[in-house]
């Protein structure tokens, strides 16, 4: 065996460590609020960011960028590929690949990925996840995960919310032990969101369109922008709607925009005739799909943008509530816009996964269609063939034996799982 010291590590590489620093001084420079009241000088991990950017453009011959207002249009006009940085690794980035959008000038979700993922909690991860503790915490105490769930679904389903919508949602009894979150994580609607006195929804994620010119607007949710221009929902016209509120902008990001995903993903599942459970167990997952012969699911589902960051937070599906076979699930447009998604993530994937799946939401639809037609064979399955016995028991079924793959402790299954799989997620 190589000494595994001697292998290079990607995410220890100097240019990838200084795109990092680029990343976090966007996301904090895009934070400040009143630019109109902003001095000089910058934050001093944005003046380091473009320091190290000017020293390793020198050191490679390139002009640097003359201050932070042109690595700011660097981050938005180049794609990261281009970037004067010789050490990068060739394939890490593709054309596409710029920490600010074009269209809207907002940051990336590549630029919340290296600069969140790959490099340290910014102050908008560590909200999203603190909001979501909060609420586990609440509604364990009142041993009501029905409340968890309401409080999902409606980070899910609602992240804007009229003065009829709030009183509504300040009624719903479901939502009483997550009463002093709701009133927190909905803030008024700045004004740059109104055009001609209204504010627009996007049918797809149902937050609220960017204005961009007299005639565009720009959804903030990469997938709807994949799909083409956004389409138009619901016109909030702000003398008849009163105060206008929607999510913080870092649940709109890690929470809505991921749970519109999930519940795509349970309402096809469903018209399939399967029973599906969102965030079972306090959120050990995001679905538990049961078949008709008791034979369960569990399934995770990632949205991220550079597969390299999510083979590297891959890790084994806690193993309550139990389950038959795992997996992690990425919406399919992601796959399309970049080919090697599965096999980065294949590569990317460390041991501690026990060789954890990842299919396309195409993928495990169509793997579900198999199994209900009498499949059982490896396009039947999301996990690793080998960890699954010939005849596995379903869970409904099982009677207390210790031989079957859903009667095995997480630590066991992921004894056996560590031996990973390479082809199968590249399927």
């Amino acid at each position: 065996m190589p000494d595994q010291q001697l292998v290079p590590d990607w995410l220890s590489n100097p240019d990838v460590v200084l795109l990092r620093d680029v990343a976090t001084a966007v996301l904090h420079l895009a934070a400040v609020d009143h630019l109109d009241s902003f001095t000089l000088p910058y934050p001093a991990g944005t003046q380091r960011a473009l320091d190290a950017l000017v020293l390793q453009c020198l050191r490679n011959g390139a002009k640097p960028p003359a201050g932070v207002p042109e690595m700011m249009r660097w981050a938005r006009a180049r794609p990261l590929g281009s970037w004067p940085l010789d050490r990068l690794p060739s394939d890490l980035f593709d054309t596409a690949d710029r920490l600010i959008d074009e269209d809207s000038g907002e940051p990336s979700q590549l630029c919340h990925e290296l600069a969140v993922r790959g490099y340290g909690d910014s102050t908008g991860r560590q909200y999203d996840r603190l909001v979501i503790h909060e609420a586990l915490r609440a509604c364990r105490a009142m041993s009501s995960p029905e409340s968890y769930t309401a409080f999902r679904r409606l980070l899910v389903n609602q992240p804007v919310l009229t003065e009829a919508d709030w009183a509504e949602v300040s009624t719903d009894l479901f939502l009483d032990p997550v009463r002093f979150l709701v009133e927190e994580i909905y803030a008024p609607v700045p004004l740059g969101f109104r055009r001609d006195g209204a504010y627009l929804c996007c049918h797809r994620c149902l937050t609220l369109l960017h204005p961009v010119s007299d005639t565009e607007w720009w959804c903030e949710r990469d997938q709807c922008r994949h799909q083409g221009p956004p389409p138009q929902g619901r016109q909030l016209v702000a003398s008849e709607v009163g105060e206008l509120r929607q999510l913080r902008k870092p649940l709109r990001q890690f929470v809505t925009g991921p749970g519109r995903a999930e519940v795509f993903l349970e309402g096809e599942l469903r018209a399939l005739g399967l029973t599906v459970e969102m965030w079972p167990g306090f959120d050990a997952y995001d679905l538990r799909i049961t078949f008709p012969d008791g034979h369960v699911w569990a399934v995770d589902v990632k949205d991220w943008a550079h597969p390299a960051f999510l083979g590297r937070a891959a890790t084994a599906v806690r193993p309550e509530p139990p389950y038959d076979e795992a997996c992690w699930v990425v919406p399919a447009f992601r796959v399309r816009a970049r080919r090697d998604y599965l096999a980065t993530y294949a590569k990317e994937r460390g041991a501690g996964a026990a060789g954890l799946r990842l299919l396309t939401d195409d993928q495990l639809k169509r793997a579900a269609r198999l199994r209900l037609s009498g499949e059982h064979g490896p396009d039947a399955s999301i996990a690793p063939p080998h960890t699954m016995p010939p005849h596995t028991v379903p869970l409904a079924r099982e009677q207390g034996g210790a031989g079957t793959a859903s009667s095995r402790s997480g630590k066991e299954t992921a004894a056996t799982d560590g031996a990973g799989r390479k082809g199968a997620d590249h399927a």
